[in-house]
Parts: C-alpha cells; sequence; structure tokens
C-alpha cells in the first residue's frame, strides 16, 4: 500500500484494533480472474501471534469457487475517509499553493485464503460474528433464538472463509507532512464537515510537529 513515510501505520495493534472496529473487508483475489466481495469479518489473534480473519461468502457468489485449498488474497478494511479542500489551508491564504486532497485510514492484511468446510467450525464463526456485531444492541440477538431448522437452512446457503494473515499494512492520511497551520485547519474543516466520517477523522489530525 503506498503512502509517505509520515502517514504509514506498522503497530500491529493500533492495526487490529483498527480492523476489529471497521469490521467490513474488501477482498480480493486474483486467481481465476480478479475478484472482489465486500465480507463482514471476525479478527482471531492465537496466542502464538498467528492471524486470521473469518468471514463467509453467499454460495451464489462464484468468488468463493476460486479459493479451493488456498490462493493469495487481500483485505482491505476502509476506515473513515473525507475529501479535504484547499480553503481549509493557511497556505492557501498565504500564498495560494495548495490544492485538494482526501484524508483517510485504510489497514491491509495479505495471506492464505482457505475456505471453511467444517460445519462446527462454520457455526462457530456465524455465532463470533454475530455476538462481534450484536454487542453494543440493547438486547443482542443471538443465532440461539432462530429456529435451529431456518439455522440449518441458511448455513447451507453459505461458504465460510478464512485469511491467514502474513503481511499487515496501513495508512493513516491526515496530512502529517502539512505545516502546523495547515494541519489545524483540516481539523477544523473535517470538524464542521456534514458527513459523519469527515467529523469523525478530525480528533485524528496531529498536532505535533511533523515527525515529532
Amino acid at each position: 500500500m503506498y503512502a509517505i513515510e509520515a502517514s504509514r501505520v506498522s503497530d500491529r495493534t493500533a492495526l487490529i484494533e483498527a480492523m476489529r472496529e471497521i469490521r467490513l473487508a474488501a477482498v480480493f483475489t486474483g486467481e481465476g480472474g480478479l475478484a472482489c466481495t465486500q465480507v463482514p469479518m471476525v479478527v482471531d489473534e492465537t496466542a502464538d501471534g498467528a492471524l486470521r480473519l473469518r468471514g463467509h461468502l453467499a454460495r451464489a457468489n462464484p468468488h468463493w469457487r476460486a479459493i479451493g485449498a488456498g490462493i493469495p488474497a487481500l483485505a482491505l478494511f476502509q476506515g473513515p475517509h473525507a475529501y479535504v479542500s484547499p480553503g481549509w489551508y493557511e497556505t492557501k491564504r498565504t500564498t495560494g499553493k495548495a490544492v485538494p486532497t482526501w484524508a483517510y485510514i485504510a489497514v491491509e492484511a495479505r495471506g492464505r485464503l482457505t475456505t471453511i468446510d467444517d460445519p462446527v467450525a462454520l457455526r462457530a464463526m456465524l455465532d463470533a460474528l454475530t455476538d462481534q456485531n450484536e454487542a453494543d444492541q440493547p438486547a443482542p440477538w443471538t443465532m440461539a433464538e432462530a429456529p435451529a431448522d431456518y439455522i440449518e437452512v441458511m448455513l447451507r446457503g453459505i461458504v465460510g472463509i478464512e485469511l491467514h494473515v502474513e503481511a499487515l499494512d496501513g495508512v493513516w492520511k491526515l496530512n502529517q507532512a502539512k505545516s502546523a497551520g495547515d494541519r489545524a485547519g483540516t481539523a477544523r474543516g473535517l470538524a464542521g464537515a456534514p458527513r459523519e466520517e469527515a467529523r469523525a477523522l478530525a480528533p485524528l489530525v496531529p498536532t505535533d510537529p511533523p515527525g515529532s
């Protein structure tokens, strides 16, 4: 993933936390033809430090047929993102030398993608995925609340997938290399933007000098 050094994030804990917060990944594969599917995923880290991302595809989605016993894959977790206007910059007012850009948070996980064939493992993955996403509901739903025969039918309609992560990379592109005045303007502009995603980025814009 391209990024200037000031915007790159390599801290493993921060990257894992971001994936767990974002939850949805675009999963790309190239073997058998380029394919991409948006997949809600569970992020698991084992005691020995191994990292895996688990989710599922609809059985009607031909993407899963290319996976087989394992292929290289990339999962892209796209966090908040927003347009940054040059009108927010101090530099624009003083010299006019300013152009638009885009601020964003993204995490890229690369590794080997396999299917989950064992029905017990598939059910465990779905329970974990449900628990993760129901945690902030006032009355969290569980799969046990649905009729067992209905769940069995639904299980037959999906294919589990698991990405065995071999490399993680992250970019927090938040104008880190800009001047203090331009970064302050970026934070103010994002904080006042109409889109919630833009406002979420505002407190993340660094106030320290570049490289500090």
